[in-house]
């Protein structure tokens, strides 16, 4: 039992991001200006509208990643990174969220250093 633990928080952390780009591709799909809308949400952080990609790249790619176990270290290490950058760009002023971010990021921290996880691509060389 003991070694499902680590699974289930591989799999709780990864839900977390692949819902959040599903549903966010789900609204660039929905609106013929969907795409346009999420770069300029994004200049209005003071972003540039190439971080509109390469968001959504990490954020699928690494909850993919996390999901599946594969590279769980270096998957959790990017997503802690990705989830600090997003509480700094983008919710500075949203206490809450803010925090909420921070924690996630702190999770994510945690779980790299017990990765590898049993039922994950990363224990299929083993």
């Amino acid at each position: 039992m003991q070694k499902f633990i680590p699974v289930l928080a591989r799999l709780l952390l990864a839900q977390i991001f692949l819902v959040a780009i599903v549903i966010q591709l789900t609204i660039i799909m929905n609106n013929p200006n969907g795409y346009e809308d999420f770069r300029l949400f994004l200049g209005l952080h003071g972003l540039p509208g190439i971080f509109a990609p390469l968001m959504i790249a990490v954020q699928l790619l690494g909850s993919l990643a996390l999901l599946l176990g594969f590279k769980s270290r270096a998957a959790a290490n990017v997503m802690a990174g990705y989830s600090v950058f997003v509480a700094v760009a983008l919710h500075l002023n949203e206490p809450i969220v803010f925090l909420q971010y921070m924690a996630i990021a702190g999770g994510l921290l945690a779980f790299s250093t017990i990765a590898p996880t049993a039922l994950s691509l990363d224990n299929l060389k083993k």
